[in-house]
């Protein structure tokens, strides 16, 4: 049978965002795909360095909104090691709060946006239905649904007040029955297991050769997750579990993203519980010496990691991260070829791409 090759992008491919893919098909069936970026260029590293440190903080949160905690929280972790700065423990559980709502927050909308690519309309909307309630929480909290402004040198921005918390974990205990439900849903649906099961599949030997990260990588089976291997702000302290599976497809993936949620859950109820007393943040302006320093962190899409240089000036030298999606979007190539053209959003969906965050 002859091939052809069909365009796929670069606009609606299971995202709002531009990414093209020539994809040579043989009948219904993926021989190979061509990735071509570089659609949303804007220049965001080289903006940097004409910002100071803490215009860059605004600067980062706005790489994309789905990571939007990610991205400062790192950045800050990067500036603290060159400073030499020590956040309050008070400030490190908040760090971590606002860590893990916003990685219920991606991941839900992850799994529904997985639910509308196969049709299943109704679960889609209680997908986000349930999202709502994390919306909720990051509008009291914080005075906005997408970014937080959580973060700043040293420390965070906000508190949690002791009603604060009791309205934390009633949104919890909501929300963990809703989930529940959802789970049994994505565990045991016959029409949503029929669609993702065998698709995309990405076995372990290839996730190690193309060093993906994240859910991911965790949904072929590598137990990687930063928050336990280099624990950052409070971590350290926490009790949790990474979530494996081993299907190495489209639904493992979902799984992983699902079961983290439970993970979140739990990491959120333990910093309310052991909230330190004290100072959120250090209690001056910082000067920032030359030097240069690596941060990182689990961001909902995977490990997420930043280099900075500092002159001594109070603008960066140099500014340079590299987020999950870039390790992630070259597997495609090994888990696209073989499925159905109809697949193909599907698979995207499944390494949730974020074009912001990779092009920025």
């Amino acid at each position: 049978m002859s091939t052809f090759t069909i365009p796929v992008g670069p606009l609606h491919v299971a995202l709002e965002e531009p990414m093209y893919f020539k994809v040579e098909v043989e009948g219904e069936t993926v021989v190979s795909l061509d990735i071509t970026a570089g659609h949303v260029h804007r220049g965001m590293e080289l903006l940097a360095m004409n910002r100071n440190f803490y215009q860059n903080i605004t600067l980062t949160e706005r790489l994309c909104s789905l990571c939007s905690n990610s991205h400062p929280c790192t950045y800050c972790m990067a500036l603290e090691k060159i400073a030499g700065i020590q956040v309050p423990e008070r400030g490190e559980y908040l760090r971590v709060i606002a860590d893990e709502i916003k990685r219920m927050g991606s991941n839900l909308f992850n799994a529904g946006i997985l639910a509308h690519i196969i049709g299943f309309e109704s679960l889609f909307m209680h997908a986000m239905e349930i999202r709502e309630i994390v919306q909720d929480i990051k509008e009291t909290i914080y005075g906005n649904r997408m970014n937080l402004a959580a973060n700043c040198i040293g420390g965070v921005r906000y508190d949690l007040t002791t009603e604060k918390v009791k309205y934390i974990t009633k949104q919890l205990e909501c929300l963990k029955k809703s989930l529940d439900e959802l789970y049994d849903i994505y565990t045991k649906n016959k029409f949503v297991r029929a669609r993702t099961e065998g698709v995309g599949v990405l076995p372990k030997e290839a996730a190690i050769h193309y060093g993906v990260v994240g859910p991911v990588a965790r949904g072929s089976g590598i137990d990687y997750d930063v928050r336990k291997k280099s624990p950052y702000a409070a971590y350290d302290r926490l009790k949790f579990d990474v979530p494996v599976e081993e299907g190495c497809d489209v639904r493992a993936r979902v799984m992983v993203r699902l079961r983290e949620i439970f993970e979140a859950i739990k990491i959120v109820e333990q910093c309310l519980k052991d909230l330190p007393h004290g100072p959120t943040c250090i209690d001056y302006l910082p000067e920032i010496p030359a030097g240069e320093a690596v941060a990182k962190s689990e961001a909902p899409r995977g490990e997420l990691i930043y280099y900075l240089r500092t002159n001594g000036t109070d603008t960066p030298e140099r500014l340079k991260w590299r987020v999950p999606t870039y390790m992630n979007w070259e597997a495609l190539h090994v888990m696209m070829p073989g499925n159905k053209v109809s697949d193909i959003p599907l698979i995207i969906n499944s390494i949730d791409p974020c074009i912001s965050c990779t092009e920025r």
